[in-house]
């Protein structure tokens, strides 16, 4: 990571204000956060790119302070993955920090906006924090604590979506940004293009749906706990319905 980057994203960090439980979620400073990997199996694949992106809501995007990452995973990139995000093996180790100081950084910055009640902000949350996670047990175990052991506060546009939009078809990041009316700065599967379009979601949710702007810090975990478990019973019934297997996973 370039170094004007990292002292960007701590200045803004430390000049970030203390938020409170009441804060509401139309008013919160938000951390975007997005990873590309070498396959979708937290602890086995490995985050090969990632991006920050810190959001002061007065400002909106022209005063993004954007931290990134090409990290060298040490392990191979699955053909799938590198179909998507465009990284090949051979630049990843060229081009690539080692994994463990990519991680031990990323952990540190969530960690400070997590001290400041700023959520950390990821279209389908759990694999990115899961993912994470999984390259923290690899290769810092001993010097950073997991995100799923505290109380990591947490923003999700995919689980707000499906609460407040019902509309048929799928709910890709791109398909719903379209919805909405965002347009992408960059190409998505592009880690830092991806983690600002997740942002840019939050301000016409909000703006389109007052019960969405009216979340709190303090409510925010368990409302979207109780609308993943509600989208959660209604998309098993449909697959029940069609002779399939019952999704068992949780959110965060």
């Amino acid at each position: 990571m370039e170094n004007t980057e990292y002292t960007s994203m701590e200045q803004a960090l430390s000049s970030a204000p203390q938020q409170e439980g009441s804060t509401r979620l139309g008013d919160s400073w938000l951390l975007g956060f997005d990873t590309e990997t070498t396959g979708t199996r937290p602890g086995k694949d490995g985050i090969v790119s990632a991006s920050l992106v810190l959001r002061d809501p007065s400002k909106g995007y022209s005063g993004d302070v954007v931290a990134t990452w090409i990290v060298n995973p040490h392990r191979h990139i699955s053909k799938g993955a590198s179909r998507v995000n465009g990284f090949t093996d051979q630049q990843l180790a060229a081009e690539g920090i080692e994994p463990g100081l990519a991680t031990e950084q990323m952990a540190g910055f969530i960690a400070r906006a997590q001290d400041k009640r700023i959520p950390l902000l990821a279209y389908n949350a759990p694999f990115d924090v899961q993912m994470l996670d999984g390259d923290i047990a690899h290769w810092c175990a001993q010097s950073v604590k997991p995100l799923s052991e505290g109380d990591l506060l947490v923003v999700d546009p995919l689980v707000l979506d499906r609460e407040i939009s019902h509309r048929s078809g799928r709910r890709t990041l791109g398909l719903t940004s379209e919805y909405y009316g965002v347009i992408p700065h960059g190409n998505f599967h592009n880690a830092t293009a991806d983690t600002v379009a997740a942002v840019d979601l939050i301000k016409p949710m909000t703006t389109l749906f007052p019960q969405v702007a009216r979340i709190t810090m303090d409510s925010l975990m368990d409302w979207q706990r109780q609308a993943q478990a509600k989208w959660r019973e209604q998309f098993n019934q449909h697959l029940i319905s069609q002779g399939r297997r019952p999704v068992t996973d949780s959110w965060l």
